[in-house]
């Protein structure tokens, strides 16, 4: 039972996870395009299962020892989804020989190592930087793309895919208008990427995409667009939230947490949940109001409505400080678990070892 929670546990409603999963990948069906949900927001197996019940078996993760995690139960096609890190180049093999790995590239010298050192087939895609600037080759950049695309289809042990970006850039927007500008510019962009290397005799060069702000507002996918790879959006959190993402009511993730202390005199309450929780994503409510969290009342059954004007204003280790109320303070006893709803849903559940389902299934997660 929830309602005997001793310390800080992440809560995921299923319902809410499941109805996220099977709204995307309906949306990817429709569109004609190839589903493959990032891992590294929940980073559980048996959250991994619910896919499965989807008929998902093509998945994205973060690393190669979240692949590696991940291949050991099951999954067989994994795209690991950062510049390839060459020291890891025995690992990588191993992972050859179980899944089939996809790499990406964004280098002369990583295509180079890569072909050198491979002792199986690997899937190639070529990393494209249409604005987000984390990493990738500038999509217009056309020599060293074309460069780089032709040295992959000269070696027998590299089978290119084709181009593959993340708009991370969709994250600063602030309305659906603004996210969907971006989805069609990084669209233009992908495009052109993909005529300039098939003019060269390379085809088929397909188009991966992958930011749940874009996967969300939009309703469909052009038809160039091969594959979408969001993450966050099973959870959801406050951050697409505010965005326009999603509604309060699609977010499957909450943190309950013990409170440990009343300072009705001063309009906070104290709970056992801090950064090592949380974590310190912040999100801005206006010019001056900071919040790592907004708050929820725990119900039989999840919980409610974020309550208004109740919020984490300040977090140290392990303490939360909520600022509230003084009548809504009197209400809460010592003692008494609330939720509070996260800033970055991937960033607080990596902190723990475990989940929960409001239900009492534990769900245990990759970590290092």
């Amino acid at each position: 039972m929830i309602s005997e929670l001793t310390k800080p546990t992440v809560l995921v409603d299923k319902p809410k996870a499941c109805k996220n999963i099977s709204d995307m990948a309906k949306k990817a069906r429709n569109s004609g395009c190839e589903f493959r949900p990032h891992f590294k927001t929940h980073q559980s197996a048996e959250i991994g299962k619910w896919f499965r019940e989807q008929d998902i078996n093509k998945i994205a993760v973060s690393s190669l020892d979240m692949a590696s995690y991940f291949a050991g139960h099951g999954w067989n096609d994994i795209s690991v989804c950062v510049p390839v890190n060459l020291r890891q180049m025995e690992q990588i093999n191993h992972l050859s020989s179980q899944t089939r790995l996809h790499l990406l590239v964004e280098s002369i010298e990583a295509v180079k190592q890569l072909g050198d050192s491979a002792s199986g087939q690997i899937q190639i895609w070529i990393e494209i930087d249409t604005g987000y600037h984390r990493s990738g080759v500038a999509w217009d950049n056309t020599d060293l793309i074309k460069t780089i695309s032709g040295m992959i289809s000269q070696n027998p042990r590299l089978e290119f895919q084709g181009v593959l970006t993340h708009s991370g850039h969709t994250y600063r927007a602030r309305s659906q208008d603004q996210i969907k500008g971006i989805y069609l510019d990084t669209l233009e962009k992908m495009k052109d990427v993909k005529r300039q290397i098939e003019a060269t005799g390379q085809k088929p060069c397909k188009i991966s995409i992958g930011d749940t702000p874009g996967c969300s507002v939009m309703t469909t996918f052009d038809s160039e667009i091969d594959e979408i790879r969001p993450g966050n959006f099973i959870f959801f959190d406050l951050t697409q939230l505010i965005i326009g993402s999603c509604e309060e009511a699609d977010i499957a993730i909450g943190v309950a947490c013990p409170v440990i202390a009343k300072y009705p005199e001063r309009n906070e309450i104290v709970i056992y949940g801090g950064a090592v929780h949380l974590s310190k994503e912040v999100i801005l409510l206006n010019e001056n109001e900071k919040s790592y969290g907004m708050v929820c009342q725990l119900l039989d059954q999840g919980w409610g409505k974020s309550i208004a004007d109740v919020t984490v204003t300040e977090l140290s280790q392990e303490h939360g400080k909520i600022s509230a109320p003084r009548a809504w303070i009197d209400s809460i006893e010592i003692g008494d678990l609330l939720v509070v709803l996260p800033v970055h849903s991937c960033l607080t559940a990596n902190l723990f070892q475990t989940m929960a389902t409001l239900e009492g299934e534990q769900l245990s997660c990759f970590r290092l």
